[in-house]
């Protein structure tokens, strides 16, 4: 398994699915946003952040998968990505699950000075919404918990394929061995 993972993870067919899988996400959100009118809160919106390292993670892969340093960056933004990603989608879920007075959201975003994305662009990341209000389920489930399945996923997937970079495998078509 681990040697199979080793070669998707030389390509960048696998690094195009998981770019493709995080922007289909990121515009989901937009569109929940935009097109149906849901104001999304700030945990949405530092999940969104999340999504986009993942997103990042893939685009610094798909440029030379085969180069180890530029895979092992990707990976390990990836991996914090989808870590930190799944700790939000988490506390979003409790927020929703358990509201209390002392078990809220903040009202407004904490970025950086150096890179304040609600100001930049608040379209995207202003937030305006309640990190409380369940707005949408799809089979019983609300969106942070539909976001923890999929920062699992990428979590599992990516931690796979970061143990499988210590295989040593064959190239296709040459006789040298790959431990990068």
């Amino acid at each position: 398994m681990f040697s199979y993972l080793k070669r998707l993870s030389i390509r960048r067919g696998a690094w195009a699915l998981l770019f493709a899988s995080s922007l289909i996400l990121e515009l989901t959100a937009l569109y929940f946003q935009h097109g149906m009118g849901l104001d999304p809160c700030v945990m949405c919106i530092y999940e969104r952040v999340a999504l986009l390292g993942v997103l990042i993670s893939s685009l610094i892969a798909i440029i030379a998968p085969k180069f180890a340093t530029l895979r092992w960056i990707a990976l390990a933004i990836g991996l914090f990505s989808a870590t930190k990603g799944l700790l939000l989608a988490i506390q979003h879920t409790d927020y929703q699950l358990n509201p209390a007075p002392w078990n809220q959201c903040s009202p407004f975003v904490e970025f950086p000075e150096t890179l304040p994305l609600d100001k930049w662009f608040p379209a995207i990341f202003e937030p305006n919404g309640d990190c409380s209000a369940i707005n949408w389920q799809l089979f019983g489930l609300s969106m942070p918990q539909w976001l923890i399945v999929v920062f699992s996923i990428y979590l599992i997937i990516l931690i796979l394929v970061t143990i499988s970079q210590f295989k040593k495998i064959n190239v296709t078509g040459s006789s040298r061995q790959l431990f990068r």
